[in-house]
């Protein structure tokens, strides 16, 4: 609470400060939707101007201050934001056609109008502003959320969102550590809930494989689906086997000792596979499934915004369309289902996984962590590979980070 109270306090003090006069300061305090841009209309931020490398990142004291412009939305002071793979892609120019279509679905803006661009899918923070629509969140709440791609990110000190993004914060997590989640955690949700079909109620004894379950996704896959009571089986390195046993995997399969389809084969068959490699997993992996069981494949790699960027948004929407129903039909006569899962913002979602979260069920996993002048060395890290738990970036210190 101290901490809140330092930043409301914080907040009139801008107010006062950026008003040329002491009767102008007032309507800082009888707003009746958002005086942001009033108050402050820069901050801090990593941004690019372009698409490229890790040269193209820069710090900037100048970034718009964001808006709120629709009544339903909230502005949130970062506190910790985290990295996860889809960062590294978009910085270099992924998915920039549909992304660019979803935010400017009319084409009144110029090519490049994203720039400067805030990447951080991840974001967990304190409330400091909503809009008149907004009635189940108030000023002070620590909330934790996934950024949609299409909007600014999290690297930088304030962002907003839609109140429907967001979720109140695990009381048990810091921020550092609730920022490690929801990227991955509405991305496991959307793939195993909204595709998959899984739900608390009818997972128990269901035999799950996770190809590879060292990742972000995966990790916390493996712990949701504990916590719901799945046999959990995941393909990983050696040298991270006892890291997903730790998390809670029954069976861990080594793809460095082999093909692994070959021991996977040897095992009683599958109700669900997740597969987070992609490649040529799926020319054997939908054959480890129970057929005419309803049993799914669920790939998170699709070639969906790589057919935009290559074709255009009706080509590239057009094959994507085609590839998709032609392998769902070509494996449905065999009795299994072929998906592909995707990330999908929700704050609902959230509020479900906070529950486990709080009741000690699935737990933070941060391999590193990051002051805010180090976000091109966290990236750099990323871009690596072989994580083992998430890369965080603290923005702003709250009082139990401290």
């Amino acid at each position: 609470m101290r901490a809140v109270r330092h930043l409301m306090h914080s907040k009139w003090l801008l107010c006062r400060s950026n008003s040329p006069s002491v009767n102008t300061s007032v309507s800082c305090h009888v707003r009746q939707f958002s005086t942001s841009n009033r108050c402050m209309t820069i901050m801090p931020a990593w941004v690019i101007d372009k698409y490229g490398s890790n040269d193209a990142l820069r710090f900037t004291r100048n970034a718009s201050f964001p808006i709120i412009h629709y009544p339903n939305e909230v502005i949130v002071r970062v506190f910790a934001a985290a990295l996860n793979p889809i960062d590294v892609s978009m910085r270099g120019g992924y998915g920039s056609a549909t992304l660019s279509m979803k935010r400017d679905p009319l084409n009144i803006k110029q090519t490049g109008s994203e720039f400067p661009l805030i990447l951080g899918r991840d974001v967990s923070g304190v409330v400091m502003e909503r809009g008149l629509d907004v009635k189940y969140f108030n000023e002070g709440d620590e909330v934790w959320a996934a950024i949609p791609p299409w909007k600014q990110g999290s690297l930088a000190e304030f962002v907003v969102l839609s109140a429907n993004e967001i979720s109140h914060k695990p009381k048990s997590l810091s921020h550092t550590e609730a920022a490690a989640i929801p990227y991955v955690a509405t991305t496991a949700w959307s793939a195993l809930v909204n595709t998959g079909g899984l739900t608390k109620d009818n997972c128990a004894k269901k035999r799950i494989l996770i190809l590879g379950g060292s990742g972000g996704v995966g990790t916390f896959a493996i712990q949701m689906l504990k916590a719901w009571g799945a046999h959990v089986t995941v393909t990983c390195s050696q040298n991270a086997e006892d890291f997903v046993k730790g998390l809670g995997a029954d069976h861990v399969v080594d793809y460095t000792a082999g093909p692994v389809e070959q021991p996977l084969s040897a095992l009683e068959k599958f109700d669900l596979i997740l597969d987070n490699v992609g490649g040529d997993t799926e020319q054997w992996a939908l054959g480890l499934l129970k057929p005419w069981c309803g049993a799914k494949y669920v790939t998170l790699v699709t070639p969906f915004l790589q057919n935009t960027d290559l074709l255009g948004i009706a080509d590239g929407m057009l094959q994507t369309a085609a590839t998709m129903t032609t392998k769902a039909l070509k494996h449905l006569v065999k009795g299994v289902h072929y998906r592909w899962g995707f990330f999908a913002p929700s704050g609902p979602a959230l509020d479900e996984i906070r529950e486990i979260v709080d009741a000690g069920q699935i737990h933070a996993v941060v391999e590193e962590t990051f002051s805010f002048s180090q976000v091109p060395k966290a990236f750099e890290k990323l871009e690596k590979g072989h994580a083992r738990g998430k890369t965080v970036v603290q923005i702003n210190k709250g009082e139990e980070d401290l």
